[in-house]
């Protein structure tokens, strides 16, 4: 696994949007330092990053760049009765997060809004 793969995930889940700007500018350029394609192995490392919102859309580029993965995506855990409400699989983690963002008038973006998504379009129904 890649040097900034292991630093991304050792921080944890994305912090939420309660956070501090500096706490989320800080793990923006952590997942910006990330270049895909990503291995399968570090697809299934950072799937386990996200956190109980979408951290003002950095959990969108974080999808993206999973997405860039070959082979199936990874199979996230059900939430806790108090953890993030992400479903089952990665396909219906960008429903939640789109649909929690409308319900706040928030337009999602990426860190690097003038780069393209890496999947296009968001693929599996994002």
């Amino acid at each position: 696994m890649r040097t900034e793969v292991q630093i991304f995930v050792a921080d944890g889940p994305l912090p939420d949007w309660d956070s501090t700007e500096d706490e989320i500018g800080r793990r923006c350029l952590q997942l910006d330092a990330i270049t895909g394609p990503v291995t399968t192995e570090e697809a299934h490392a950072l799937a386990s990053c996200f956190g109980p919102d979408d951290c003002y859309g950095v959990g969108w580029t974080l999808v993206h760049l999973i997405e860039t993965a070959p082979g199936p995506l990874p199979v996230l855990p059900r939430p806790d009765a108090g953890g993030p409400r992400l479903g089952h699989s990665l396909g219906a983690v960008a429903l939640p997060l789109r649909r929690g963002a409308r319900r706040r008038g928030l337009r999602l973006t990426v860190c690097e809004p003038d780069r393209p998504p890496a999947h296009g379009s968001g693929g599996n129904g994002a």
